[in-house]
């Protein structure tokens, strides 16, 4: 499964940038040894439920080590029997945009 999260605190410093909570998350992902990547509005990380989700709740936690209100967003693509989704899929769609046959 693939699962896009954005978890941000409720609160942010002085300058309303909350990229060091965002920066904890993310170390806990990529500490996690799951394929992922990170964009300017999500983090993507690729696994089973289980390991996906436990990665998604200890990264959460992170953040609310910076603020006791935390938002957490997410987004997933339940396909089982499927791996290297996160590379295939974007793969797949610059294909498509190079053969230059996007009809139906």
């Amino acid at each position: 499964m693939l699962v896009a999260f954005s978890v941000a605190p409720g609160t942010s410093d002085s300058s309303g940038s909350v990229h060091l909570a965002v920066a904890a998350a993310v170390k806990v992902v990529r500490d996690s040894g799951l394929p992922n990547h990170t964009d300017a509005m999500f983090t993507t990380i690729e696994g089973e439920w289980d390991e996906v989700f436990d990665v998604v709740r200890r990264a959460t936690l992170a953040v609310q080590e910076f603020s006791p209100r935390v938002s957490l967003v997410l987004k997933a693509d339940i396909r089982p029997g499927y791996t290297d989704q996160l590379t295939a899929k974007v793969a797949r769609v610059e294909e498509a945009l190079a053969a230059g046959t996007l009809e139906g």
